[in-house]
């Protein structure tokens, strides 16, 4: 059990330099990320820093993210244990079921793909 327990916290205090998100705290970024998703993919992450499986899927999409994702897409975090409202606003917005962790793609204002728990991936949008 031990193991397990050190094995999920090397997730959580796992630093990247190399992945590229853009902190997600406000209801008014939905706007932005809306006009910025006319000409770009936007995509939001949706986690919860107090579940495993959401510092699993954290893990992935810092392990998948490429120069090629960085260069068609900007990537948002949502902390949603601190920005619960800022989640909330993005289920209404985009008509979909709040989850966690949750993967959002956003196109021309709307939201063309989302996928939770162990689908969230970066290969799923990019194949």
């Amino acid at each position: 059990m031990l193991k397990i327990i050190q094995f999920f916290r090397s997730f959580a205090h796992n630093k990247s330099n190399k992945m590229d998100w853009i902190n997600l705290n406000s209801i008014e970024q939905l706007t932005e990320i809306n006009q910025k998703s006319k000409d770009k993919t936007q995509i939001i992450f949706k986690h919860s820093t107090r579940c495993s499986v959401s510092i699993f899927a954290k893990r992935i999409l810092m392990d998948e993210y490429s120069t090629e994702i960085q260069k068609n897409a900007d990537v948002y975090y949502l902390d949603l244990i601190a920005f619960r409202g800022v989640s909330d606003s993005i289920a209404n917005r985009y008509n979909v079921v709040h989850e966690s962790p949750q993967i959002l793609v956003i196109n021309n204002g709307e939201c063309t793909f989302n996928a939770s728990h162990s689908d969230v991936s970066f290969k799923a949008i990019f194949p």
